[in-house]
């Protein structure tokens, strides 16, 4: 099995775990998600080490082996990303598994189980016509002042959802044309986004326009923009004119 084939198995496996820790009506509420995140790491970990023993390991879910800097390929997993959309039962949550190749998101896959799909790196799909309007997909409970400025420039709708793989992931899917995010994430939330994002020749950067870096002694990335190419100069000129760049 090979790179991607792996990470698409087991995004595939860990989101099915998933569904039958939420539907199994043995945890309720927080309880919920902790048993979510511990069942499906668990998978991915065990997985990855015994497949993938001479690489590295970053997961949300697991202390931080400082071991994985001198590593050229590192797998970057999060087991559940998007806790409270899973635990309301909810589509759009989702699970990460990417492999950074000396530092670029190089293989990724994102499984979004609710729905029945994987998204994979190595099998990409033509994206959708779009509308002459554009969609740009926001947090539902804290979409950040500078893609509610950029939305409002554009003309843009703003369409509320969960999770980070879920918003890159519509994107891909052409239910979306411009994902933004200010607000800090980690490395594990869009490690694999950004691999299948790539893959489906989606523009991907930091919103300064330099490239994202993984497998960094610090795991927070500052802020994203995945989008269709066409929009990504316009949605630059507006962050950096308006002195919003990331440093």
């Amino acid at each position: 099995m090979n790179d991607a084939e792996l990470a698409a198995h087991l995004a595939a496996d860990a989101g099915r775990i998933l569904l039958e820790v939420r539907d199994s009506g043995r945890h309720h509420g927080k309880e919920l998600g902790r048993a979510g995140d511990a069942e499906a790491n668990a998978v991915l970990c065990k997985a990855l080490r015994e497949l993938r023993p001479e690489d590295g390991l970053l997961s949300e879910e697991e202390r931080d082996n400082p071991d994985r800097l001198a590593k050229s390929r590192v797998w970057i997993v999060d087991p559940l990303d998007g806790t409270r959309e899973f635990c309301e039962r909810r589509e759009d949550w989702a699970v990460h598994v990417a492999l950074a190749i000396d530092g670029v998101a190089a293989v990724g896959a994102v499984a979004l189980p609710a729905r029945g799909l994987v998204l994979r790196s190595d099998h990409p799909a033509p994206l959708p016509a779009h509308p002459h309007r554009p969609r740009m997909v926001v947090s539902r409970t804290r979409p950040p002042a500078e893609a509610l400025a950029v939305a409002e420039a554009l003309g843009a709708e703003l369409v509320p959802m969960g999770s980070a793989g879920a918003k890159a992931m519509a994107v891909v899917l052409g239910e979306a044309e411009i994902y933004l995010h200010s607000g800090g994430q980690h490395q594990w939330d869009n490690c694999a986004p950004v691999a299948v994002a790539q893959a489906h020749g989606l523009h991907c950067s930091r919103i300064d326009g330099s490239p994202l870096g993984y497998n960094g002694r610090d795991t927070l990335v500052p802020d994203l923009l995945i989008c269709r190419r066409e929009w990504a100069q316009p949605v630059l000129e507006l962050l950096c004119g308006g002195g919003r760049c990331g440093s």
